[in-house]
């Protein structure tokens, strides 16, 4: 039995399937499945029914796999515990990144921090909170930014900076005319809203919670991208908020139209998490200073109200 084969088989599980698994771990597809067939041989047991379509665990090989991952996780560590011992910044880093954060940060600092330390291998995804909450506790990434708080006991959090938010409003919006709006003057039938998954959009609802939903629009519209909200509103379909470096780019006739909410504005939390158990500390010092010196200049809220990204509906 080796780390080699464990890996492979967690793969096959992850994937259900042979093919794909093996071109994740960089093999062909015939050596993954014989290292499988002698790790089964050895034990004498069957890993997978692969009767089914897709591939599934027999009963011993759910077993198995949870070990395995344990197994694997812990022989990683070995590296990363001589990497934490001497300082040394480099090998393989995978971060996760919501979508409402990546598009305006991860500009800001990727250039920045592969010049800064070209030993890392960067790996970046973009996830939802959820995934990446279950890929933290798998051991999948090793850290992840996304907005807080998530009140996870087994997830630690670094916040980076505080967002507000900014109202996108249309000409013929009730206020659009107002220089500053405020959070009890929301309506939530007239805010176009991101679609299910975004914790962007369970904060707006966290906003605007004592408000009544009543849909008057005569459409029911939830999307994937600000840039499609921006679109809409622009065309008198509704007003919508954005994260305050969302906004940072926009032309100037698109930011005529937007408004900054009274003091304290309502505001996400940003941070870098990691699970508690994480050891490539050196890495996530690292990704936090750079992270740092270059949002210290776009970014200088402090009085802020924090909404939370929870559901509390």
């Amino acid at each position: 039995m080796t780390i080699t084969q464990l890996k492979y088989v967690l793969s096959v599980a992850e994937h259900q399937n042979f093919t794909i698994a093996a071109a994740h771990s960089f093999v062909t597809q015939p050596t993954l499945s014989m290292q499988i067939q002698k790790l089964e041989d050895e034990l004498s047991i069957k890993i997978f029914n692969r009767s089914k379509k897709p591939i599934e665990l027999t009963e011993i090989g759910r077993k198995i796999v949870e070990q395995a991952k344990v197994i694997v996780d812990e022989s990683n560590r070995i590296l990363d515990i001589v990497h934490q011992q001497k300082g040394y910044i480099g090998g393989e880093f995978k971060l996760g990144i919501i979508p409402t954060i990546m598009p305006t940060l991860l500009p800001m600092f990727l250039q920045n921090f592969t010049k800064k330390h070209p030993k890392v291998k960067l790996i970046i995804e973009e996830l939802t909170t959820e995934e990446i909450t279950r890929k933290l506790s798998e051991g999948h990434i090793d850290a992840a930014i996304a907005a807080t708080p998530l009140e996870n006991e087994a997830i630690k959090e670094r916040p980076l900076y505080y967002e507000p938010f900014v109202g996108l409003v249309p000409e013929n919006h009730r206020l659009f005319k107002q220089q500053k709006i405020t959070p009890d003057e929301l309506e939530m039938e007239d805010i176009l809203l991101l679609e299910d998954g975004h914790c962007f959009k369970e904060s707006v609802l966290n906003l605007c919670s004592t408000h009544k939903i009543d849909n008057k629009k005569g459409f029911q519209l939830e999307s994937g991208s600000f840039d499609t909200l921006i679109k809409l509103s622009k065309e008198g379909l509704g007003m919508t908020l954005l994260p305050y470096l969302h906004t940072l780019d926009l032309n100037d006739i698109d930011k005529s139209h937007l408004r900054e909410f009274t003091n304290p504005p309502p505001a996400r939390e940003v941070s870098l998490i990691y699970h508690k158990s994480q050891l490539k500390m050196q890495l996530i010092e690292a990704l936090k200073k750079t992270i740092d010196g270059v949002v210290r200049g776009a970014i200088s809220f402090s009085d802020v109200k924090i909404v939370s990204p929870l559901q509390k509906r």
